[in-house]
């Protein structure tokens, strides 16, 4: 999805809850009940932060993204609670673990190629965070069949539980995409990518916020809604296309 088309879409929004009901028949088929639908849960996804505070201001810790291209999530392990270094890469549902030759050195910043490999093949992801843990990127990666891959990265603290969502937008105009978030409920603030079906560049969702109540706005419009592991929003854009954007948290 084009940013300029997001920004667009964000005009007008309202939130809409989905609900799944399922209905359970009487021996004699002449009545019905809707039992209380049970919400997504991450059931693999952690509930408190894991970085430890002497590092808040330290390269060192943990740092979380969403990946585009096709769709996943990636985590950072810079000797956070060993002297291991280490990156776990979810992509399409495929996991891989990614280690790296260079040592922690305090005071300067860290820059390192992770390796691996994914689905039998060789991958690369190259990390840059500086020494204060500011500024992580990717610089470059190399992961089979995912050429075009981009990357949104936040370093976690030890008071702010960082969490990602994998999720996919669709309009009536129509287009589709996907959709991929990463927050903080304590800050009350969100970002991450989006990027149209079939397309090669990504675009960067910025400065989300999130109030109390769960609803997440951007440039003060409201596009959705977080509840729980989940994220669903329907709006209209500047066109008077319906805009729908459904996501669930996958780290």
């Amino acid at each position: 999805m084009k940013k300029q088309s997001l920004r667009q879409f964000l005009l007008a929004g309202i939130f809409l809850s989905v609900a799944f009901s399922s209905c359970k028949k009487d021996e004699d088929n002449s009545n019905s009940t809707t039992p209380t639908p049970t919400p997504y849960t991450c059931a693999t996804c952690v509930t408190a932060p894991q970085a430890y505070a002497a590092y808040d201001a330290s390269s060192k810790g943990v740092y979380k993204g969403v990946v585009i291209g096709s769709t996943g999530t990636i985590k950072f392990d810079i000797s956070n609670d060993s002297s291991l270094i280490t990156a776990v890469l979810t992509l399409d549902g495929t996991t891989a673990t990614l280690t790296s030759a260079v040592s922690w050195v305090s005071g300067v910043s860290y820059i390192a190629d992770f390796t691996g490999t994914f689905k039998g093949s060789p991958v690369t992801i190259k990390f840059k965070v500086d020494a204060t843990g500011t500024n992580p990127i990717i610089l470059t990666s190399s992961i089979p069949g995912h050429p075009s891959a981009s990357f949104n990265l936040i370093k976690e603290k030890s008071t702010a539980l960082i969490e990602c969502f994998e999720g996919t937008y669709s309009t009536t105009k129509p287009e589709s995409g996907t959709f991929n978030i990463i927050l903080s409920r304590k800050l009350g603030q969100f970002g991450g990518a989006s990027r149209e079906t079939g397309s090669l560049e990504s675009d960067d969702i910025d400065d989300g916020t999130i109030d109390a109540s769960g609803n997440l706005y951007m440039d003060g419009l409201l596009i959705g809604k977080l509840t729980g592991d989940n994220i669903d929003g329907t709006f209209k854009d500047s066109d008077g296309s319906t805009v729908t954007i459904k996501g669930k948290r996958t780290l």
